[in-house]
């Protein structure tokens, strides 16, 4: 294939009237001043899309235009091109043609590109221009690093042979060549690559486990030798500041790794069991920033509710769950909205999550008895219009809370209770008086997260005879035509069929009749009037919502279901 021509992507964009004179001025001075390329200021002042510029320089070049998701990769041809080289070119090797290569690039008019990429196949190349987020994603999927972790893991236990001094390998912090640091390193790169929200070292009785939650679901990374366990939890153990010699008690810590562009915290916990330690880490990617609501999920009618309930200047939120079902992130995103210069807002957490410009946050320490009460006790004191607690997790904390959204504050925080209608009389079983209950709590709001289906590889299926007696009928909100999805898997989606998570709710508002009965001493009535308020907005109501419009599966809807039910 012949070398490709430099193109000016502005003029062609005008020429295709696809942008305007005026934009493509515009877009030129921002370039100047951010020094960004052209077309990434084309597309981020939404005067076109990623696709279209795509689309107009196939068709300029005249070389095809290919939609990577659609694309079936053979892995081990793709990796020919190094990822160094993959990233830096935005390019992807698509098939060995024999006499040359197919390649993918974003950017095929990047001539020293194009040359760097013949000189390192030492053959001819043929060219598809591609979609630069789609070839980013892909590279992301193609290297990924299991092959490498389990490398590295064999080649630490090769290092220590029968005989290690636990105690001193790698106790200098600055030995980053040390293989288990290499496998650490290697390891979180490789979480971060597949967004895993948690990362499990696992010793078993004759080997090693590695896992990765990805989606909420639990995945074998690798399985390595068991004697390459503890030197692996001690250098873990030192990046956070635990106590190493100390193996017979849980600790919990905390430390922050950067992957490339990306800072990554990590919450650590230790755990002593059978065959040694065990640790589950929590990753928190800190430039993902803060969600609004309006990006969760939430039906429109519950959305705009709770956008009104949070702007009020007294009363309580709560957001129930359980552990890792998003209740910090719906929390956040409802300070994100009412966070303005006129509000004080202060946090009280363990652990701060998420940093949020314009906020106080108190990080709890219970070793020197900075504690949930004590920090609230003083935070009212602090003059604050919105107080966050991160959780109602004992009677003093919850007696706090309710009395400061009685006396004029405005307070969130989170339970771990079943549904939405159970949380009142939760509140009452910690010792929470019921006139408290009944005068300060507005709203509650209940959630869980469903997997979402793989935008590539989802496809249209008929439900088994067990799902359409689970159904029972039913129909669309929007009045649209029912359409069960699911995904096949694919290479995107690692062959799980599901790509990404979103949240189902509901949300119980206080009203008379509700604040009434909570304040009777027989709870049948309220659980009675909280059954019939919810009908129709309950959370299963909301994933079989989600599953007919070909978000989910039905599956997924019915495993939430059926969390609520036992």
């Amino acid at each position: 294939m012949a070398r490709p021509e430099k193109v000016r992507i502005g003029n062609l964009l005008v020429q295709e009237k696809l942008i305007s004179q005026e934009q493509l001025g515009l877009a030129l001075e921002q370039q100047k001043r951010s020094g960004r390329k052209l077309g990434r200021v084309l597309i981020e002042n939404g005067f076109v899309s990623e696709d279209d510029i795509s689309e107009a320089l196939a068709r300029q070049l005249k070389i095809p235009y290919l939609n990577l998701r659609q694309y079936s990769i053979n892995l081990s041809v793709a990796r020919s091109l190094p990822e160094m080289q993959a990233r830096r070119f935005r390019a992807l090797l698509l098939e060995d043609r024999g006499g040359t290569y197919l390649v993918a690039m974003a950017d095929p008019t990047d001539l020293f590109a194009y040359d760097e990429i013949v000189r390192l196949l030492k053959r001819d190349i043929e060219l598809v221009l591609v979609n630069e987020n789609q070839v980013l994603e892909t590279i992301d999927r193609i290297y990924r690093r299991t092959e490498q972790i389990t490398d590295l893991a064999r080649e630490l236990g090769a290092d220590m042979g029968e005989a290690v001094d636990f105690g001193t390998l790698n106790a200098e912090p600055g030995a980053e060549d040390a293989p288990v640091v290499k496998l650490l390193q290697t390891m979180f790169e490789d979480a971060n690559q597949v967004n895993a929200s948690d990362v499990h070292i696992e010793p078993q009785e004759s080997l090693l486990q590695i896992r990765f939650r990805i989606d909420g679901m639990l995945q074998l990374q690798t399985e390595s030798d068991i004697k390459i366990a503890p030197a692996l939890v001690q250098r873990v153990k030192l990046m956070s500041g635990l106590d190493i010699s100390e193996k017979r008690l849980p600790q919990d810590g905390r430390f922050n790794v950067r992957i490339r562009d990306t800072r990554i915290d990590v919450r650590i916990s230790t755990m002593p069991t059978q065959y040694g330690e065990s640790v589950a880490m929590r990753l928190l990617n800190r430039t993902s920033g803060v969600q609004g609501l309006d990006g969760l999920g939430m039906p429109p009618k519950l959305l705009a509710r709770l956008q009104q309930i949070i702007r009020r200047s007294t009363g309580m939120v709560l957001v129930t769950g359980p552990t890792g079902s998003g209740k910090t992130t719906t929390l956040y995103a409802a300070l994100n909205e009412v966070n303005t210069i006129d509000k004080k807002i202060i946090t009280v957490e363990d652990p701060i999550e998420y940093r949020l410009g314009g906020l106080n946050q108190v990080q709890i320490n219970e070793k020197i008895d900075l504690s949930f009460g004590r920090v609230l006790r003083a935070a009212l004191r602090q003059d604050p219009d919105i107080i966050l607690v991160g959780e109602m997790r004992d009677p003093e904390t919850a007696q706090i809370g309710l009395r400061a959204a009685l006396t004029g504050h405005m307070v969130f925080s989170t339970l771990h209770t079943r549904d939405a209608a159970s949380t009142p009389i939760r509140l009452i079983d910690m010792g929470a008086p019921r006139y408290m209950v009944a005068s300060s709590l507005q709203a509650v709001i209940a959630q869980r997260l469903v997997r979402v289906n793989c935008p590539n590889c989802a496809e249209a299926y008929q439900p088994s005879e067990q799902e359409t007696q689970w159904l029972q009928g039913g129909t669309r909100d929007d009045g649209e035509p029912v359409k069960l999805m699911r995904g096949r898997g694919c290479q995107f989606c690692h062959l799980t069929g599901y790509a990404g998570r979103t949240g189902v709710y509901e949300m119980l508002e206080m009203d008379s009749a509700l604040t009434a009965a909570v304040n009777r001493e027989d709870t049948t009535e309220f659980s009675r009037l909280a059954v019939k308020h919810m009908a129709g907005r309950s959370m299963r109501h909301h994933a079989v919502q989600l599953a007919f419009a070909g978000r989910t599966t039905l599956a997924e809807a019915i495993r939430v279901s059926s969390e609520l039910e036992d």
